[in-house]
């Protein structure tokens, strides 16, 4: 009697897993033309600041064909990722409560789209200055041709540093949220928190200044979103505290 409700979960687990899965699969499978074209669309930025006749290089005889297609599987998952999250939230919801429900949801979808803006920030804005920046540096006599191989690596890199920065401002909220800090002590922190994000900046991104500061602002800025929506949250919630308990 105890096991068929486990069971029954068990069950449902697998069959959004495999929804999941198929959504990502089926896009692959619809974008697995164009992947040549997927990888020079993300290697334009590197492409556009080369030297007159520069390019890139493979130096694995399989790089050519597996490369794109792991850029084309990354593309496939980002773009299904709609798909992969209801079917996380449709796992998940029946054992949340009605208030946790009104939390979860706004925030999953603000952390997705928070990661994308930070993804989108890393391609269209840093991504040109720093490729411009280190093809202006190349010393004379030196040939600037990345492998493509390690270029995806370092694209990935820089992908998960900024698109975890962008987070920020849900990880200040869900910490205020669960009593964690309050938003007095985020204020006090602030100087700290400056820091921080240049020494954070200092380990995830490229040794340059440019790149750093490039990541350590964003970051500053975006803790003091989260701090200033914190604070707007605690403020309303207090509120209302205060006219449930009015005469």
């Amino acid at each position: 009697m105890n096991e068929q409700p486990l069971l029954a979960h068990l069950i449902e687990l697998r069959t959004r897993l495999v929804r999941a899965l198929l959504g990502i699969a089926l896009v692959f499978f619809g974008l697995f033309h164009w992947s040549s074209d997927i990888y020079h669309l993300l290697a334009k930025p590197l492409l556009d600041a080369l030297p007159q006749g520069g390019s890139m290089i493979a130096t694995e005889v399989t790089s050519t064909f597996f490369v794109p297609m792991k850029v084309t599987m990354l593309v496939a998952f980002l773009v299904s990722l709609p798909n992969t999250l209801y079917q996380v939230w449709a796992f998940v919801a029946p054992g949340l409560y009605s208030h946790e429900k009104k939390l979860v949801a706004p925030l999953v979808v603000a952390s997705l789209l928070l990661f994308l803006l930070g993804m989108s920030f890393a391609y269209f804005l840093v991504f040109p200055v720093v490729f411009h920046f280190m093809s202006a540096v190349t010393p004379a006599g030196v040939s600037m041709m990345t492998d493509i191989d390690k270029y995806l690596s370092f694209v990935l890199g820089m992908f998960l540093a900024f698109g975890t920065t962008f987070e920020v401002p849900v990880i200040v909220i869900l910490l205020t949220r669960m009593g964690v800090v309050t938003v007095a002590k985020l204020r006090e922190a602030r100087p700290y928190m400056i820091v921080g994000a240049f020494v954070v900046a200092a380990i995830v991104t490229p040794p340059d200044v440019l790149s750093q500061t490039m990541l350590a602002v964003p970051l500053w800025l975006l803790f003091e979103v989260g701090v200033l929506a914190a604070a707007l949250m605690e403020r309303k919630a207090r509120a209302r505290e205060q006219a449930e308990s009015a005469p």
